[in-house]
């Protein structure tokens, strides 16, 4: 239990980098939380931190520990909850990556943390890919087709991908009709930061006909930014339709080409297949799935 406790005191100093915000959470000293460490590091004949006067990294063998180390605590935890009479009450923290979707996710986050004021969220916002097991989530949220065989997946809503202008660029540079006509316009486009590609728009073309060449006019990897580039008569965008449904409805942006693309995502849900779903994370799921696409 002494190894398992030094383990804790590690994954929670390599979440935070700090011995004094680890020793904070834990209620001790920062001096007992180096010692902790260092007592694991003679055990294992090894260095896991670089330590300077401000700051602390994992070396690259605390880094291939570490991912270790968190899939212990969640088989720990995951036996805890089996074994608990009360396991059926959601509690505990939940680590957990999203898309950054602004809007999406910000009403469900807050309405289940009144809910479930026992669950402790650790979210983590990034559209990069991540490793579900190795870089110790509890569940990601992703879209696109999922195929590993190591995940367990529940669909939590479908969406379209929509082609958006203000009035006032559409006033300016008149409304494309088809996919060739968008070679005149401004094109806002997304990078993925997972693979530094370009986001395909989803047109319609006559059949063995190749999608035109758009114009690069923006290329970014932010959401938010295209939109308020739309918003100010900047460009034609390739959104989420969710992302934009303020705008939608006000009549700020408008959808253009509908008839001219079929682009239809799915958000997904994933956990590691070999994990015990926990309530808290059962929880979660379920709220997501009903509260994002009401």
């Amino acid at each position: 239990m002494d190894s398992l406790s030094g383990i804790s005191v590690f994954v929670l100093v390599a979440e935070t980098r700090s011995f004094s915000e680890a020793g904070r959470v834990l209620g001790v000293s920062p001096s007992a939380v180096g010692k902790s460490v260092a007592r694991m590091e003679e055990r294992l004949k090894v260095r896991l931190f670089h330590r300077s006067t401000r700051h602390i990294a994992l070396t690259p063998e605390g880094e291939k520990f570490l991912e270790r180390c968190r899939r212990i605590l969640c088989e720990v935890e995951a036996a805890e909850l089996e074994l608990s009479e009360a396991s059926d009450a959601p509690r505990g923290k939940l680590r957990v990556s999203l898309p950054r979707y602004s809007g999406l996710f910000e009403p469900a986050i807050a309405e289940f943390m009144q809910r479930y004021p026992d669950v402790s969220l650790d979210l983590d916002f990034t559209d990069r890919m991540v490793d579900v097991i190795g870089d110790g989530y509890d569940a990601v949220v992703r879209t696109g087709e999922m195929d590993d065989s190591g995940l367990k997946r529940r669909r939590l809503g479908g969406f379209r991908r929509i082609l958006v202008a203000s009035p006032e660029y559409l006033r300016q540079h008149g409304e494309p009709r088809k996919a060739a006509d968008l070679q005149r316009h401004a094109c806002l486009h997304y990078r993925f930061p997972s693979t530094g590609r370009l986001e395909r728009w989803p047109l319609k073309t006559a059949a063995e006909a190749q999608a035109p060449e758009l114009p690069l006019t923006l290329v970014c990897n932010s959401v938010e930014m295209r939109i308020h580039l739309a918003l100010n008569a900047q460009g034609i965008v390739c959104l989420p339709d969710f992302t934009v449904r303020r705008e939608l409805a006000e009549g700020s942006l408008r959808i253009v080409m509908e008839e001219r693309t079929r682009g239809n995502g799915t958000l997904w849900a994933l956990w590691p297949a070999s994990r015990h779903v926990s309530p808290k994370l059962r929880v979660f799921i379920d709220h997501l799935a009903q509260r994002l696409f009401p």
